[in-house]
């Protein structure tokens, strides 16, 4: 079987606070995310950008998205306060996935979309592939006007996700994958 198949097979996630230093340095990052944007792209739109967030400006951007959580939830439970307060303070690199939409192309949005998500997919692939650990984590910031605004997004913008990326801090076990039989089926006609 071939390396690359091996890859996809063993990739999994490590939740992002199990992450820890060592993040890749300067030059694997530019590696990593040069093979990340090599991905299918319908009418060569580039619909993605990147953001990258590390030390003192993750962790202040951290506590902003924490500031956020409370007020919109004043009634939080101060555990999940906490929770929402730590977020960011453990893997030591995070990469937000942010899609452009052009909403004058022929193409979709949800195929810009895709795109976008493929960079995000890319670069847990491509993490795992460099001995990295990396997380996938979405929830409601990254639909949260404010956060896009605090990120800086244009009105054709929105968060594809955060991409925590550091080093196991403990062995990951994998989760419990599907059958493909229970997935899989073949269209006769």
């Amino acid at each position: 079987m071939s390396d690359a198949l091996s890859l996809l097979q063993q990739r999994h996630s490590a939740p992002s606070r199990q992450l820890g230093e060592p993040a890749p340095d300067p030059a694997t990052l530019r590696t990593l995310l040069e093979a990340a944007i090599r991905v299918p792209d319908h009418g060569k739109l580039v619909p993605f950008r990147l953001i990258t967030l590390r030390g003192a400006a993750k962790l202040k951007f951290g506590a902003q998205l924490a500031e956020r959580a409370i007020r919109r939830h004043p009634e939080l439970p101060e555990s999940k306060r906490e929770k929402e307060r730590r977020r960011y303070t453990f893997a030591p690199l995070v990469v937000a996935v942010i899609a452009r939409l052009d909403h004058d192309s022929g193409v979709p949005e949800i195929e810009q979309k895709l795109c976008a998500g493929n960079v995000a997919y890319n670069i847990l692939l491509g993490a795992y592939a460099l001995g990295f650990g990396a997380q996938w984590l979405t929830g409601w910031a990254a639909y949260d006007p404010e956060v896009a605004t605090l990120l800086g997004l244009a009105a054709n913008e929105c968060v594809i996700g955060f991409v925590h990326l550091g080093t196991p801090q403990t062995d990951i076990p994998d989760r419990d994958r599907p059958a493909l039989g229970d997935v899989l089926s073949e269209w006769q006609g």
